[in-house]
């Protein structure tokens, strides 16, 4: 029986896509919304307090899976979306979509990791 790679690709999709649709909301609400309005202090962004946060272990964590998991969730979106316009050479397709997930997986982690 042949092993396959779909569940590993499979689960990075739907964690980036269930992630996204969870924080993002969140996000926008935080930095769109209740700051501006005043429901929250400015203080709340404030460099101090956002430096602070992301040098935290568990705040680097959290961003990092804001990264990385919609990361993939898009490299699988637009595999799909190029196989639907017709491009049919999916080994390639794969490698170009996955592998720019990957790059930007490690450098954004590098990056966050090396604060």
């Amino acid at each position: 029986m042949a092993r396959s790679h779909k569940p590993v690709v499979w689960s990075l999709f739907a964690g980036g896509g269930t992630f996204a649709a969870f924080v993002t909301p969140v996000m926008i609400f935080v930095t769109g919304l209740a700051v501006p309005l005043g429901l929250l202090s400015p203080e709340t962004l404030a460099y101090d307090q956002m430096l602070a946060w992301v040098q935290n272990p568990a705040g680097k964590g959290l961003i990092f899976m804001a990264v990385f998991l919609p990361l993939w969730h898009a490299a699988h979106r637009l595999r799909i979306t190029v196989h639907d316009f017709g491009i049919r050479c999916d080994a390639l397709v794969s490698v170009v979509c996955y592998g720019a997930a990957m790059s930007a997986t490690v450098v954004a982690g590098v990056f966050l990791f090396g604060i």
